[in-house]
């Protein structure tokens, strides 16, 4: 009977060894059916036809010419967007994702009008096999660079290997997962991918930008640097005076100026970015005419303070939008790596002292909403809408770390009664933080060693200081010392990246397809990693498991399902006090700076506007 035995789990074995042999032998003529297409979605296949004109969201009769003057605030100190050392200071417009991408290109085009689908650009088609191990892309043979010389293969692998060992560390985690780059024809290019890729890998890949390799040295490559650099984009670095002003000029040969994915695009024979030191200054700048488009998202300051002449003679146009997009999360975050914030019910206590009825009322009109997801108002938050089976089934060992009225879809922020004062928010702060260890002594809140609770918030800007000032109000009614740093924008990017803080105001943006952002934000690979977005030093495998399953996801239904379960638990991991958010976006313009109709699904895009004093 043991012989017998032994020999069908043999057969059975042999069996098996024989199949997955096949299957390897045949994947090659099995991902054949790969097709070349005119683009690629993340879900589900592109919404525009092969013969689409343009995109939905342009005039692509926008006349072209003129110029527009743009202000930011902070300062700039190289023209690379691409390495560690200007990750925050570089010029902005190089590869700017509200200004535009000016001077650099990625292979495909972005469409803002879908959650996730790509059109071509650089690559004129794309082909993937059903499992997304590869994807090659054919090259436009009409793309040049701005000086004329034509985009090759070579460039692509250029660039990759030279962002892999000289770019930001994104870069060299990107190349990690590439297990082969090579040229399949003249003007076509592929990359494999090794078993640690995900779904949404050769999207990310297809967002590369390209760089010539003949303009460019790599020895240097990684030094910050204020010499123009050569770029495919519609424009070309102008006048650069580091810390003032930027000027790029649009390149009348262009070549994709006829491209579908181009068309509408890309308006202005001249844009320059001007830098100011201060939100006050950069306003008053606005109002003198200095410049011509000005966003704004604080509601007293677009209901009381757009009074000045040119808005009353009409010169000033104050637009508003609509987009489609999830609500982004906007608050004050826990740096987790500190001591004072490791305590979950530390964290909780300090969520119920933030007054969003007070502020809202006497501070912003009731204009804004509060914030109550890190997806609010899309399909994919779990806000109002109970576990289903599969989240529950996906969250596996990890269900327990969500609280039952986040998993039940109840959960909401704190409401208080609108005083300034709520007793019953006071009272459950209280009682979380003597959960925490705390107690009151002389007046001031005190740790089992007596150490007093006391923290910094460091802000940027009048606008996060005067929340700060607020929140402190709030936090010494319990006894709590609360010290506000406001700083510049240099010193305040210099201590981000290093995490020296104790709690600083940031925003999460929202996107209708997270991917492999999630990682820098919230993953355990990225907790301490320099230059990261893992403000809150989210340290968790839960998050990593919930990432790597929003990243697996094949069908929609999947991805949803993941997302949510994701959102649940970082709802749940209080690391942030959530703020608030509008659903408009307001922006102030000169009257001669014009706005496509059509509003696409992120909202407004600068790159589509155009002077009308051309038409």
């Amino acid at each position: 009977m043991k012989i017998r035995s032994f020999l069908n789990h043999f057969a059975i074995h042999m069996g098996l060894t024989i199949l997955a042999l096949c299957v390897f032998l045949l994947s090659p003529i099995l991902n054949a059916n790969a097709e070349p297409a005119h683009g690629i979605a993340m879900h589900g296949k592109p919404t525009l036809p092969p013969d689409y004109k343009h995109m939905p969201y342009v005039n692509p009769d926008a006349p072209k010419g003129g110029k527009i003057v743009h202000g930011v605030l902070g300062t700039y100190d190289s023209v690379n967007p691409f390495i560690l050392k200007s990750l925050r200071t570089n010029a902005r417009g190089t590869r700017d994702p509200l200004l535009g991408h000016l001077v650099f290109e990625s292979l495909l085009f972005r469409s803002r009008d879908e959650p996730f689908t790509m059109y071509g650009l650089i690559a004129e088609f794309v082909e993937w096999p059903d499992d997304r191990s590869w994807i090659e892309f054919t090259l436009n043979p009409k793309a040049k660079w701005s000086d004329g010389k034509p985009i090759t293969v070579d460039d692509v692998i250029f660039t990759f290997n030279l962002l892999a060992e000289k770019g930001k560390p994104r870069y060299a985690r990107i190349a990690k997962k590439v297990a082969k780059l090579e040229q399949t024809g003249e003007h076509k290019v592929r990359f494999t991918f090794t078993q640690e890729a995900d779904r949404e890998f050769p999207m990310i890949i297809a967002l590369s930008s390209v760089l010539p390799k003949h303009a460019i040295d790599p020895e240097t490559f990684d030094q910050s640097t204020l010499e123009p650099i050569i770029g495919s984009g519609p424009y070309t670095m102008d006048e650069i005076n580091p810390g003032k002003f930027i000027t790029y000029k649009r390149n009348p040969d262009y070549w994709a100026k006829d491209l579908p994915s181009r068309v509408g695009f890309s308006n202005f024979d001249e844009v320059k970015i001007e830098y100011y030191r201060t939100q006050t200054g950069l306003f008053e700048a606005f109002k003198k005419g200095l410049f011509d488009v000005y966003p704004e998202n604080d509601p007293s300051v677009w209901e009381r303070s757009f009074d000045f002449p040119a808005v009353d003679s009409g010169e000033v146009v104050k637009g508003e939008f609509q987009s489609r997009n999830a609500n982004k999360m906007f608050g004050f975050v826990f740096n987790t790596r500190k001591q004072i914030f490791q305590n979950p019910k530390t964290r909780e206590a300090l969520i119920q002292l933030f007054d969003f009825e007070w502020v809202n009322k006497n501070l912003f009109f009731g204009k804004y909403e509060r914030t109550s997801s890190f997806w609010h108002g899309s399909d994919l938050s779990s806000l109002g809408i109970p576990a289903s089976e599969a989240e529950k089934k996906l969250l596996g060992k990890y269900i327990n770390q969500i609280k039952p009225e986040v998993l039940a879809g109840t959960y909401k922020p704190p409401v208080s009664n609108g005083s300034g004062r709520d007793r019953k928010l006071l009272r459950k702060a209280s009682k979380l933080l003597k959960q925490a260890g705390y107690t009151m002594k002389g007046g001031k809140l005190v740790d089992t060693t007596g150490k007093p609770f006391e923290f910094e918030i460091l802000s940027r800007g009048q606008r996060q200081e005067k929340l700060a000032i607020i929140y402190r109000r709030s936090l010494e009614k319990l006894g709590i010392t609360v010290n506000i740093r406001n700083v510049d924008d240099a010193q305040y990017q210099r201590r981000t990246k290093k995490f020296e803080y104790d709690m600083v105001l940031q925003t999460y943006t929202a996107s209708l397809s997270p991917g492999i952002e999630q990682m820098g934000r919230w993953s355990t690979i990225s907790t301490n990693l320099e230059g990261s977005f893992n403000y809150a030093g989210a340290n968790d495998p839960a998050l990593d498991y919930l990432i790597d399953k929003i990243l697996q996801a094949r069908s929609r239904e999947d991805f949803v399902t993941a997302v949510r379960a994701y959102d649940r638990m970082l709802i749940s991991g209080d690391y942030v006090v959530p703020l608030y958010h509008l659903n408009q976006q307001w922006v102030a313009h000169r009257n001669y700076i014009k706005a496509p109709e059509n509003t696409s699904l992120y909202g407004f895009q600068l790159e589509t506007w155009w002077d009308a004093r051309e038409e």
